[in-house]
């Protein structure tokens, strides 16, 4: 004998209109995981491994979510990587090293010393540091650096600009941020933090003056 509950259920599916968001299954087990938390954890094994030699694997472990888990969340491991540089990104805009007032050369100096932080053990700048495999990594994660680094640009040339420099400002913005990358690199060598910051003074002392 059909229940009235059963009954109830067959009509709504018959009726349920085309493309109705209207979910008429039992729902699933809810997620057990914070996606913030899994980017955080993420991102120190695509920074330490790259994007190419991040394995599943690797990910599954360093998160605590298994295959199903990261795919219900992310469309696969490339959307992972790309989430992953978007939080890392986010989380350096947040520490505003180029924003604070008054503008001008003591941001472009603090931003070169603080910029290259430290995370989970790692070195220099997740986003420079991904730049080696551009030949490899999605499109979109190209586009989100590329963004990034012409935004990091506009932010130099504005410190320089209330500087009244005798270059132009974007000019020296370029050398920066030039410099910014190659200092990036060096962080992942064996090179001293004294030898890192005499090398910023000594940049800083040439740009002064230009």
């Amino acid at each position: 004998m059909i229940t009235r509950q059963a009954a109830a259920l067959a009509l709504r599916k018959c009726f349920a209109p085309i493309g109705s968001l209207i979910d008429i299954a039992p729902m699933g087990r809810p997620k057990n995981f914070n996606r913030e938390g899994v980017l955080q954890k993420a991102l120190p094994v695509f920074w330490r491994q790259g994007f190419a030699d991040a394995s599943l694997h690797e990910l599954e472990k360093a998160t605590g979510v298994n295959k199903s888990g990261l795919y219900a969340e992310f469309e696969d491991k490339q959307d992972l990587f790309v989430q992953s540089l978007r939080y890392y990104l986010e989380n350096l805009d947040k520490r505003g090293l180029l924003t604070t007032e008054p503008l001008g050369w003591n941001n472009v100096e603090r931003f070169l010393k603080l910029g290259p932080g430290s995370l989970e053990g790692q070195k220099g700048c997740f986003a420079v540091s991904s730049m080696r495999e551009f030949a490899i990594l999605p499109p979109e994660a190209i586009a989100v650096i590329t963004r990034s680094r012409g935004k990091l640009m506009q932010l130099i040339a504005k410190n320089i600009e209330v500087e009244r420099p005798k270059m132009a400002a974007d000019s020296l913005a370029e050398l920066v941020l030039t410099f910014f990358t190659g200092l990036s690199m060096e962080h992942n060598l064996s090179s001293s933090r004294s030898s890192i910051a005499r090398k910023i003074d000594d940049l800083m002392d040439i740009v002064r003056t230009l």
